[in-house]
C-alpha cells in the first residue's frame, strides 16, 4: 500500500498541474506542474480566488466550467487559451501567441470548507494545437497561390448564405477567370501560366478588406466572397480590381501577349434557395463577360 506521505510526492511529481477549485472559484490546492519547460510554480496560488489572479471575462469562464463539472458529475474536457493579458498584474508585452491548454474537470465527491470542489488538471497543448493549425491550413489552400482552396469555398460560402438569410446582411460573390492562359501556356509554357495565376492572386489580396476572401476555383478560375458588401459597391470594386490584374498582369506580357481577366458579379438575394443560386449568377455574368470581348465586368441580378 502505498502511504499518505507516498502519495503526496506522487501528487507532487505530476508533470501537469493538477488544481482542486471550489465552486466559488478558490484554488485549494495545486498539485505537481513540475515540468518547468511548460508551467510556471503554481503553489502561491493556494487560498487566492480566480477573480484575484484572471480577468473577468476568464474568470467566468472558469466559473462556468466549473459548475458544468459538478451539476453533470461527468468528466469535461475543454480546450481553452490563456495569454498574459488574461493575468493580472502582467504586462502587455509578452509572448505573441497564447498557450493553449487542454483542461480535464471532474466533480469530487467530498466538500471543503462545505463547499463542492472539482479536479482540475491542465495539459499545455500548445505545439499540438499550433500542428492542428498548421494541418487545417494546409487542407484548406491552395499551394500554388495560396489561396484558399474548394473545400473551403464550400464552408464560407455556406456562412455567407446563413448570415444573409438570418440577418439580412448583404454579401457578394465575384467570379473571375484569366483570359488568353491557354495561349500563354502553349507558347510560353505551364511556368509562365503559373506566373500569371500567382500574379493575380497578389493582386486580389494586395486590395482586399481582412474579411474578404479569395478562393482557387479551377486551374484559371478564382472566387471571391465579399462579406458585407452590396451589389452596388461590388460592382464598383469588381472593376477597379479588373484595373489591377490589367496592370500586373501587363508586367509579364511577352513579345504582346499576356492575361487579363473577366470577371462575374452577383449579390446574395432573398429569393435565393442557396448560395449556389449566388454562384450560379456570378458564373453566368462571368461567361457573359467572356462573349462580350474579355477584360471587363458584368453584373447579374435574379
Amino acid at each position: 500500500m502505498v502511504s499518505i506521505e507516498q502519495m503526496a510526492l506522487v501528487l507532487d511529481a505530476l508533470p501537469d498541474p493538477a488544481f482542486i477549485l471550489s465552486q466559488s472559484g478558490r484554488y485549494v490546492a495545486v498539485f505537481g506542474g513540475k515540468d518547468a519547460r511548460y508551467y510556471h510554480d503554481g503553489s502561491g496560488l493556494v487560498g487566492l480566488y480566480l477573480s484575484d489572479v484572471l480577468n473577468d471575462e476568464k474568470t467566468t469562464y472558469y466559473l462556468n466550467i466549473i459548475q458544468q463539472a459538478l451539476d453533470s458529475r461527468k468528466l469535461l474536457i475543454e480546450e481553452y487559451e490563456l495569454s498574459n493579458k488574461d493575468v493580472k498584474g502582467l504586462p502587455d508585452e509578452g509572448p505573441s501567441q497564447p498557450i493553449w491548454f487542454e483542461g480535464r474537470i471532474q466533480a469530487l465527491d467530498f466538500l471543503v470548507n462545505n463547499e463542492p470542489v472539482v479536479l482540475w488538471v491542465a495539459s499545455n497543448i500548445s505545439k499540438r494545437h499550433k500542428l492542428e493549425l498548421q494541418l487545417r491550413q494546409l487542407s484548406d489552400t491552395d499551394q500554388l497561390t495560396g489561396l484558399y482552396n474548394r473545400r473551403r469555398l464550400d464552408r464560407d460560402l455556406q456562412l455567407l448564405f446563413d448570415t444573409f438569410s438570418r440577418h439580412r446582411i448583404p454579401a457578394s460573390i465575384l467570379v473571375l477567370d484569366l483570359d488568353h492562359l491557354k495561349r500563354i501556356n502553349d507558347q510560353l509554357g505551364h511556368q509562365a501560366g503559373d506566373r500569371v495565376i500567382m500574379a493575380v492572386a497578389e493582386a486580389c489580396q494586395q486590395q482586399f478588406r481582412k474579411t474578404d476572401s479569395a478562393y482557387r476555383f479551377g486551374g484559371d478560375e478564382f472566387v471571391i466572397a465579399l462579406p458585407g458588401v452590396d451589389h452596388d459597391q461590388a460592382i464598383v470594386f469588381a472593376e477597379y480590381l479588373c484595373d489591377c490584374c490589367f496592370k500586373a498582369l501587363q508586367q509579364l506580357s511577352v513579345k504582346g501577349l499576356f492575361a487579363t481577366v473577366s470577371i462575374g458579379v452577383a449579390s446574395i438575394e432573398a429569393g435565393d434557395k442557396s448560395y449556389e443560386d449566388t454562384l450560379k449568377r456570378a458564373d453566368t455574368a462571368l461567361y457573359q463577360a467572356k462573349r462580350d470581348g474579355k477584360n471587363r465586368v458584368i453584373a447579374n441580378s435574379a
